[in-house]
């Protein structure tokens, strides 16, 4: 799979232990817009998807994510690879945080089923819904995200999906 950028902070012993989470995003388009998750509390956009629980393959875990954040079901034989991203920085508890987040374009039933957020995800109101990549890379660049502001995490994963929406409304002319 392609690496689409890195985000390697160089903030941290690179002789330290590290800790990787591995994570995975769907790439998913109906009429030129992307089917992403708002959190309407803090007003920005992401791509649906997650970290891989043990033994998880990468459509496995694209399939579960993209149902518990969406409600909208993976067709795991339309799964295709777009590219990753790396991530390296010191961790709150470990020495070196590593993160690469897998990207696939995926194609999604007409059925829907119920949403299972997590305590967080809920706190947030995550709603789906489908936005030009280019509108949604604005409100994540433009908006006030309130306390998110703050968090160096929230930042990162922010600009990581806000630069993967510019890419994809650049590589595909949306």
């Amino acid at each position: 799979m392609r690496l689409l950028f890195d985000m390697d902070k160089k903030d941290y012993d690179p002789e330290g232990t590290k800790t990787f989470r591995p994570s995975v995003r769907g790439v998913i388009l109906r009429d030129g817009k992307l089917a992403l998750v708002r959190s309407l509390k803090y007003d920005y956009y992401k791509f649906p998807g997650g970290g891989t629980d043990e033994g998880e393959s990468h459509t496995d875990t694209l399939v579960r994510e993209v149902r518990e954040e969406t409600g909208l079901n993976v067709l795991p034989e339309s799964v295709r690879e777009y590219g990753y991203v790396y991530r390296a920085q010191k961790g709150k508890t470990e020495d070196v945080f590593v993160q690469e987040n897998f990207y696939y374009f995926c194609e999604v039933s007409e059925s829907l089923s119920d949403v299972s957020l997590d305590d967080y995800e809920a706190e947030e109101e995550f709603t789906l819904e489908f936005a030009s990549p280019r509108f949604a890379a604005e409100v994540n660049r433009t908006h006030k995200h309130g306390e998110k502001d703050a968090s160096g995490n929230f930042a990162v994963m922010n600009e990581r999906d806000t630069r993967v929406m510019e890419m994809l409304a650049e590589e595909l002319g949306l």
